[in-house]
């Protein structure tokens, strides 16, 4: 199922627990924090942004993309909380679509694109060599703009996907019932499989404050929830750009029966509030 001319679809931004610095693990989700660095308010969770597309994208490409998919996207604005945003996906080259998330002035915050088979982007991936979770190291250090890192496996983490957790998120997160990820037998939402990536740098390192700016995910096989998934990761590189310290590294989600379920090139950048000083 593919749609053959430009779709658009809406919604509006939220952000809960802005403020609650119990509920916060980054500050740039909170208001006085982001407002510090220059921004206008709180920033929405790019994955969470890019997540609410991801209705769109079953509409227009089926759910096979669900099992044997893939999305690249990047962050050109901020999100926040009562944006109006328009999604819209119009068909691109080799079947794929061209994702576009604007504005309630017309100023695209994401940018990407969504189609089935494999992530041509992501012929480079280097699987890391551990995937046996183990705990965070003790205490976790700083994560510094060494090129030494690049090449150097993480330590894998074991995160719960039970069926009431991804129920859970995806109501707080989506504000759906959808059945495919709030059902029975729900699926792991390809946005939650994406923050994975983040999830684990912090397992791995002690991070003040982090902006995620694009991804690159490929889908492996179908996602359901139960038990828990292994989450590994190796470091492609890391290095500075417009005085911002950004680590880029390869992620792979497995799930408990052994099966790789997603390929993720995640870059961000570390320190938030290095530009700022």
């Amino acid at each position: 199922m593919t749609a053959t001319k430009t779709r658009e679809w809406r919604t509006v931004a939220f952000l809960d627990n802005e403020d609650d610095p119990a509920a916060i693990a980054n500050p740039v989700h909170a208001g006085e924090f982001a407002r510090a660095l220059g921004f206008a308010g709180p920033l929405v969770g790019g994955v969470t942004v890019w997540g609410w597309a991801v209705p769109a994208i079953l509409e227009t490409l089926g759910e096979a993309w669900l099992d044997h998919g893939w999305a690249r996207f990047r962050f050109r604005q901020p999100v926040y909380p009562g944006d109006a945003l328009r999604i819209a996906l119009s068909p691109a080259a080799d079947g794929a679509h061209a994702l576009r998330m604007a504005n309630g002035d017309g100023v695209d915050c994401v940018v990407g694109e969504a189609g089935l088979g494999a992530n041509a982007a992501l012929a480079g991936f280097r699987a890391p060599a551990r995937m046996d979770p183990a705990p965070a190291p003790d205490p976790r250090p700083p994560l510094r703009r060494d090129p030494a890192l690049a090449g150097r496996d993480w330590t894998p983490m074991a995160v719960d996907a039970a069926p009431e957790t991804l129920r859970a998120y995806v109501r707080a997160s989506h504000r759906t019932d959808d059945p495919r990820f709030a059902g029975e037998r729900p699926r792991l939402h390809p946005a939650w499989l994406a923050a994975r990536a983040e999830a684990l740098m912090r397992h791995n390192f002690a991070i003040a404050s982090s902006i995620h700016t694009r991804s690159e995910i490929g889908f492996t096989g179908p996602a359901i929830a139960g038990g828990a998934v292994a989450v590994g990761g190796r470091c492609a590189s890391v290095y500075e750009r417009k005085g911002r310290p950004v680590v880029e590294f390869d992620c792979l989600v497995r799930g408990p029966d052994g099966r790789d379920l997603a390929r993720i090139r995640h870059t961000t950048i570390f320190d938030a509030a290095a530009g700022a000083r």
